[in-house]
């Protein structure tokens, strides 16, 4: 009778560490040196990642199929055209967009490609969704229902990204994180939410980037 209560208290108290860790690690990730943000921001998944998955034991039984590729797939197209318009609409309205969208796409130029492609799309993709849209969202919706646990969790992605000061960059992870929220509440599969992340982050960083040279 104890042991339902028992595990969610557990699940509920590697949420709040979750988020207390999220919080420092980006601030750690953002504003430590630009040389290795790359090394820090995959700690960072593997931190939030493997606390998902010690978190939640039900997203260790996520098993992803064909369909699944064939779903993110589509929510990484819908997503991308979404940005590419507002990639436009922050150049031309934002004081500070062109520079800020510049500052995020100069992280390319600290590793080779393939390696960032390997980040992206093995850790720090695949943790942001298992933990954001996993194991807190989750336990947000418990507490708070589930449109107003998706909100929260929402929030507290947006939030996260506030010490980067960069308007635009933090516009935007909200945009993105209310889109996968939104997608997990209405109860699409964590398998689909992780490709359409994967798909997302190479394609819009590395494949097509919205930013045009000159």
């Amino acid at each position: 009778m104890t042991a339902q209560p028992r595990e969610a208290g557990s699940e509920a108290a590697w949420a709040a560490g979750g988020v207390a860790t999220a919080f420092i690690a980006f601030l750690a990730t953002f504003r430590g040196p630009r040389r290795r943000f790359w090394q820090r921001m995959t700690w960072t998944g593997l931190t939030l990642g493997a606390a998902a998955l010690v978190g939640d034991r039900s997203l260790r039984r996520e098993r992803p199929g064909p369909g699944h590729l064939l779903q993110g797939a589509a929510i990484a197209a819908g997503l991308y055209g979404v940005f590419a318009v507002g990639d436009r609409a922050a150049r031309r309205l934002m004081p500070r967009g062109s520079q800020d969208i510049g500052d995020i796409y100069s992280l390319r130029r600290l590793r080779p490609a393939p390696e960032l492609a390997l980040r992206l799309g093995l850790i720090v993709a695949p943790a942001e969704e298992l933990f954001w849209r996993g194991l807190l969202q989750r336990q947000l919706a418990r507490r708070l229902g589930r449109w107003r646990g998706a909100a929260a969790a929402t929030a507290l992605y947006g939030g996260a990204h506030l010490c980067t000061g960069n308007a635009t960059l933090i516009g935007a992870a909200s945009m993105a994180g209310a889109a996968w929220s939104g997608l997990a509440a209405l109860e699409v599969p964590m398998p689909a939410l992780v490709a359409s992340h994967v798909i997302w982050d190479i394609w819009i960083f590395l494949v097509q980037p919205t930013e045009r040279p000159g």
